[in-house]
C-alpha cells in the first residue's frame, strides 16, 4: 500500500496527534500500522514478529501517557518498531537498520523518544528505576515505564532491577511485562511455567475482571483495595505471587490487544504510586498469519512476500557459519557422549536446536542468562561432560566474568562458541562482536580460535573436544566461504599454530578467521600488480604461532596484519608487541575496527568504511610493497 492509502497512519505524526484519535479511531490506526510494518519489513526486512505484537502496547502507551516528559524504556529493542512510527519517524522507518539509516533499536541520540538504548536484553527494570530515583530526587510528577519481554524477564539483571526497585515504596515506577511466552524461540524454564499458571487460572482471572470492571472508574477505592490484594492474590492462586513479594503491586493479566482494555488499565494506574507491574499477554507475530504459526522464523525473516507470506531467499549460498556449527556438534555428540549443548535463549539463531531435536536431553536452553549460562557450563565440565556453550560475542560481554572466574581460572574443558563475531551488519553498534578477541585475550590459559572457513570451524570445534582445557571459537554471522565440509572426516587442529597459505617475498600479509578470505582473493590483485605477497592465516588469535611469526620477522620487513575485530587490544598489537619484544626490524601496518563505534549497514559497507575489504587490504599491500 501506498501512504495515501493509510487514511489514519499519514496523518499522525507524534504521540499528540494520537491522543486525538477516537477509540474507534485508534483501533482503526494500530491495524494500518500493524500494515505498515509488515509492507515495510517486507522488502526492508527487521525484526517482524515481536513489533507485530506490541502494535497495541506502544499505541495505549502513547496514548495515555504525556511522552516523552513520560519516559518509556523498552527491553530487547526490537520490538520498538511501532513505537519508532508512532514517534515522528514513519517516513525514516524506511530507513531502518540501513547505512545512515535510523537504528532497528532505540538510540538515545536519534529521538527524544527514546529514553534508553535497548540493544541487549533485562536492563529496562534497572534503567527506568534510575530515572524514576532521580525524578523522585529532583521533585518531579513524571511517569517512568520500563518494558520487558520476548523472555527478557529471565535475565538476572531484570531481577536484580526488581529487588532494588521494590525496596523503595515510594519511587513511581511502572514494569509492563509484555508475556508472549517467547524469546527468539519458545521461552523455557520455571518462570515460564509460572506465568503460564497465573494467565490460566480461571478463578483469579475471572475474578480480576470483575475487580477492574467495578474499580476501574474509582481509583481512590482501587488504592484501598490494593492494602488487601496480595491476600486475595494468595488466596485465589494458593500461593504468594511472585512480583508481590518484591513489593511490586501486581496488575493482570491483561489482553495487550484489547486497546480499550490497555487504556482503561493504563490510566488507573497511572494514578497509583509506587512499584507497580503490569502482566500483559500478547501474541508475537500478532495480525500476521504465517508470523503467528512460526514465531521463532519470523523473529526475524528476512525479506518476503508480504502477500504470501513467502520468504525470498538468496540463491546458491553457501552455508551459514551457524549450521556448520549446529550440524557439527550433532556429529560430535554422536561420537561422545560427554558432549552437551547450553545457549542462553537462542537454539535457533545459533543452530543449537538441531541438537535439541536429535538430543533433547543433551541440550540446554537457559533463558536470557548469559553469565549463568557458562557457569552452568563450567559446572558439568567439573562434572565431565564436555560442554559446547554458544553465546552470540556481543552478549558473551556480559559473562566476561564468568569465564575468566569460573572457567579459565579452574582450567575447565569448556567449549565456548561466539557466534556473530566481528561486524554482524544490519544490527549494528550494540551487535557488532568487534571486542571478543581483544577483551578475552588478556585471560591466561585461555585459547581463542578463529577459523577461516566452514571446515576450519568443523575441525576446531573437533579439536576443542579433545583439548581438555578452556577453548574459544568465534566466527561471523552469514554464509561461509563455500569450502566443503560436510562429511570431511574430523582432523584435531595444533593449538596455537598457523599456516602459510602463499609464497611471497615482498610483504607479510598475516589474517585471522574469516577476513583472511578477503585478504586472499586481495594478495593475488597485489601480485599481479608487481607486489609479491606472503599470506599467513594465523587460526588462532592466543596463543600465537611464536614460531611462524619468527620466521616472518626474520624474512619480512614489512607486514599487514588483518582482523575482524578491535585493533586496541587486538591481534595486530600482539603481533607488532611480538617483534617489537624481539628487536625485529618490521614495519607493521595492522588493518581493524579503530577506537570508534561503527553503526549499522551491509557487512559489506562497513568493512569498506573500517577500510578492510578486499580494497582496503589491496591499497595497504600495495603501499607496503613500494
Amino acid at each position: 500500500m501506498t501512504l495515501d492509502e493509510y487514511k489514519l497512519l499519514r496523518k499522525i505524526n507524534s504521540p499528540r496527534d494520537l491522543k486525538q484519535l477516537s477509540a474507534e479511531e485508534l483501533r482503526t490506526y494500530c491495524d494500518e500500522l500493524r500494515s505498515y510494518i509488515i509492507d515495510e519489513c517486507s522488502v526492508n526486512p527487521g525484526h517482524l514478529a515481536s513489533s507485530l505484537g506490541c502494535v497495541e502496547l506502544a499505541a495505549a502507551l502513547h496514548y495515555v501517557f504525556d511522552t516523552p516528559a513520560d519516559k518509556i524504556v523498552w527491553d530487547v529493542g526490537h520490538q520498538t518498531y511501532a513505537h519508532k512510527i508512532i514517534t515522528g519517524r514513519r517516513e525514516a522507518f524506511k530507513t531502518k537498520r540501513l547505512l545512515g539509516g535510523i537504528s532497528g533499536f532505540p538510540r538515545m541520540s536519534e529521538s527524544p523518544y527514546d529514553a534508553f538504548g535497548g540493544g541487549h536484553a533485562s536492563v529496562s527494570i534497572s534503567a527506568a528505576f534510575g530515572m524514576a530515583k532521580a525524578a523522585e530526587m529532583r521533585g518531579e510528577r513524571h511517569q517512568v515505564v520500563a518494558v520487558i519481554g520476548d523472555g527478557s524477564m529471565t535475565g538476572g539483571l531484570a531481577f536484580e532491577g526488581l529487588n532494588n526497585a521494590g525496596a523503595s515504596k515510594r519511587t513511581n515506577i511502572l514494569v509492563i511485562l509484555n508475556d508472549n511466552n517467547m524469546a527468539i524461540d519458545q521461552a523455557t524454564g520455571a518462570l515460564k511455567n509460572y506465568l503460564l499458571k497465573i494467565s490460566t487460572s480461571v478463578h483469579y482471572n475471572r475474578f480480576k475482571q470483575q475487580l477492574w470492571g467495578i474499580l476501574s472508574h474509582t481509583p481512590r477505592l482501587l488504592r484501598l483495595c490494593q492494602k488487601a490484594g496480595n491476600a486475595v492474590k494468595q488466596g485465589v492462586l494458593n500461593k504468594s505471587n511472585l512480583f508481590e513479594s518484591f513489593n511490586f503491586r501486581y496488575f493482570g493479566p491483561v489482553d495487550g490487544h484489547n486497546l480499550k482494555e490497555l487504556v482503561r488499565t493504563l490510566q488507573a494506574l497511572r494514578d497509583i504510586e509506587g512499584p507497580k507491574l503490569l502482566h500483559v499477554m500478547t501474541v508475537k507475530g500478532k495480525g500476521y498469519l504465517p508470523a503467528e504459526h512460526d514465531q521463532s522464523t519470523w523473529h526475524a525473516p528476512g525479506r518476503f512476500n508480504p502477500d504470501t507470506g513467502e520468504r525470498i531467499a538468496s540463491p546458491g549460498a553457501a552455508a551459514r557459519y551457524q549450521d556448520v556449527f549446529g550440524e557439527t556438534l550433532v556429529e560430535l555428540a554422536g561420537l561422545d557422549p560427554r558432549v552437551v549443548g547450553v545457549t542462553p535463549a537462542m537454539p535457533s539463531g545459533c543452530s543449537m536446536n538441531m541438537l535439541m531435536h536429535a538430543m533433547p536431553s543433551r541440550c540446554f536452553d537457559v533463558g536470557i542468562a548469559e553469565g549463568h549460562a557458562v557457569t552452568f557450563s563450567a559446572g558439568m565440565a567439573a562434572a565431565g561432560m564436555v560442554p559446547f556453550c554458544n553465546i552470540y560475542s556481543s552478549f558473551m560481554q556480559r559473562a566476561y566474568d564468568n569465564v575468566i572466574h569460573d572457567v579459565a581460572i579452574q582450567d575447565l574443558p569448556v567449549v565456548m562458541c561466539l557466534d556473530r563475531g566481528g561486524i554482524v551488519g544490519e544490527d549494528g553498534v550494540t551487535h557488532h562482536g568487534v571486542f571478543d578477541m581483544a577483551a578475552f585475550g588478556a585471560v591466561p590459559g585461555l585459547t581463542i580460535a578463529a577459523p577461516m572457513d566452514e571446515l576450519e570451524l568443523r575441525n576446531m570445534m573437533y579439536t576443542g573436544l579433545q583439548y581438555g582445557h578452556p577453548f574459544m571459537i568465534r566466527y561471523p554471522r552469514g554464509n561461509g566461504a563455500g569450502r566443503l565440509w560436510r562429511g570431511v572426516p574430523f582432523e584435531a587442529l595444533p593449538v596455537g599454530r598457523g599456516r602459510r597459505l602463499r609464497e611471497g617475498t615482498d610483504v607479510a600479509l598475516v589474517t585471522v578467521g574469516t577476513v583472511g578470505n578477503a585478504a586472499a582473493r586481495a594478495a593475488e590483485r597485489a601480485a599481479a600488480k608487481g607486489v609479491s605477497v606472503a599470506h599467513y592465516d594465523l587460526r588462532f588469535a592466543k596463543p600465537l604461532d611464536e614460531a611462524l611469526l619468527a620466521g616472518v620477522g626474520a624474512e619480512f620487513r614489512h607486514v599487514v596484519t588483518v582482523e575482524d575485530g578491535s585493533l586496541r587490544g587486538g591481534v595486530g598489537e600482539a603481533v607488532t608487541a611480538f617483534f617489537n619484544a624481539r628487536g625485529c626490524e618490521v614495519a607493521v601496518h595492522s588493518l581493524g575496527i579503530g577506537d570508534e563505534w561503527v553503526e549499522h549497514g551491509t557487512p559489506a559497507q562497513l568493512y569498506a568504511l573500517c577500510g578492510y575489504d578486499e580494497e582496503g587490504i589491496l591499497r595497504a599491500l600495495l603501499a607496503a610493497g613500494k
